[in-house]
């Protein structure tokens, strides 16, 4: 039996994203050119690696590969597992810097026309 946790499943929607663009470059544009304001599955995956100091907060992963995402996933999600994936189980240290950086990313997404209550075509 093979078991697929939910993050590799986001993650893997997230490189079919990427796959996906029609007639856009196969790697990822970086949160600052993301589809809807940065809030993907991707953008969340770079976010989560600015919060366990994997990667600067200043990375916004523009031109990755696909393997560089994969690398950066296999990272943050070593660093999840230590916390059962759940905010809540974060030191109160990381829960605040979680809050900061997904309130900031929230706030900057909403500026860029982001709408939470809209499930949008995934489809740039």
């Amino acid at each position: 039996m093979c078991l697929i946790s939910w993050r590799t499943i986001c993650l893997l929607i997230g490189i079919i994203e990427i796959m996906n663009r029609p007639n856009k470059p196969k790697t990822y544009p970086g949160l600052d050119h993301d589809m809807n304001g940065g809030m993907t599955t991707v953008g969340k995956l770079i976010r989560d690696a600015w919060l366990f100091d994997i990667l600067p907060e200043s990375e916004t992963g523009e031109g990755w590969s696909i393997s560089r995402i994969d690398a950066i996933y296999q990272q943050v999600n070593a660093e999840w597992d230590k916390y059962g994936s759940m905010v809540s189980s974060l030191p109160d240290e990381l829960q605040s810097r979680h809050k900061r950086i997904y309130d900031e990313a929230i706030a900057k997404a909403k500026t860029r026309g982001w709408d939470p209550e809209i499930i949008a075509d995934d489809v740039d």
